[in-house]
């Protein structure tokens, strides 16, 4: 009788034992599930075909097609976007104008680094950028214009940091991407389309082409974006006013 009621106590001891360790498994195996799910929902992860759960926080780009191709947030911030262009004059710059202008009404500054060309400011300000935070920065050599490039997005007071680097490679910007991230600025870096071909680390990639000789309708593909898909290609008419360039504005 004793035994039988040892025996009990030591299978009621087993037993509860078996439980709590299943729980204690269970647990384990939800809080892994809750963190993976955080991770995978986080904006720098890319997920390739699997679209976004939530929208990150992002500058509207004044284009409703635009935004909705982008995830519905707009031009993601803290990062680098790449805009992929066959020639200068298409559009490009226009395409970024409303983001600019939100920048500056915040007073932050936007840096314009190594333009081929004086951007024309009447057009600028008609735009609504307000000028007095406008910086141009002229380097003499590649790899001045990389250093200014990269201390402007880390400085903290640039919302956004524009640079034509046709020949940069992804190491550069790797240090690019990471210099907006810790400076919560926007690098908005142009290159050649012959650019599509190699990696990079670019949390957006756009190829941007003219639909017209008058320069106002600009087809947008977005190549690579962070926590979603490549898109088809996107039809806008943007103003390209700000990408004529004139001696009077040169010699300026």
């Amino acid at each position: 009788m004793n035994l039988d009621r040892s025996e009990r106590r030591h299978q009621d001891v087993i037993t509860s034992g078996a439980r709590a360790q299943q729980r204690n498994v269970a647990e384990h195996a939800g809080s892994r599930a809750e963190n993976l799910q955080d991770i995978l929902q986080h904006a720098s992860v890319w997920r390739g075909t699997a679209a976004p759960s939530t929208a990150s926080i992002g500058l509207p780009s004044g284009h409703s097609a635009l935004d909705a191709a982008l995830g519905g947030s707009g031009w993601p911030q803290e990062s680098l976007t790449e805009i992929l262009i066959a020639r200068e004059g298409i559009g490009e710059v226009s395409l970024l104008l409303p983001a600019f202008a939100q920048i500056t009404r915040q007073k932050r500054w936007l840096a314009i680094v190594a333009p081929p060309h004086i951007p024309y400011a009447p057009a600028l300000a008609q735009a609504g950028i307000d000028l007095s935070r406008v910086l141009l920065v002229h380097p003499s050599a590649r790899h001045d214009a990389l250093w200014a490039v990269e201390q402007a997005l880390r400085a903290g007071t640039c919302g956004a940091v524009l640079a034509w680097l046709a020949d940069a490679d992804f190491t550069t910007l790797r240090r690019l991407q990471l210099a907006a991230e810790a400076g919560n600025s926007w690098a908005v870096v142009f290159r050649p389309l012959s650019a599509a071909q190699s990696l990079s680390p670019a949390a957006l990639r756009l190829k941007l082409e003219p639909l017209s000789a008058s320069g106002r309708t600009l087809a947008v593909q977005v190549l690579k974006r962070r926590g979603g898909a490549p898109s088809s290609r996107i039809v806008l008419d943007v103003e390209h006013a700000v990408d004529r360039y004139t001696s009077s504005a040169v010699a300026s």
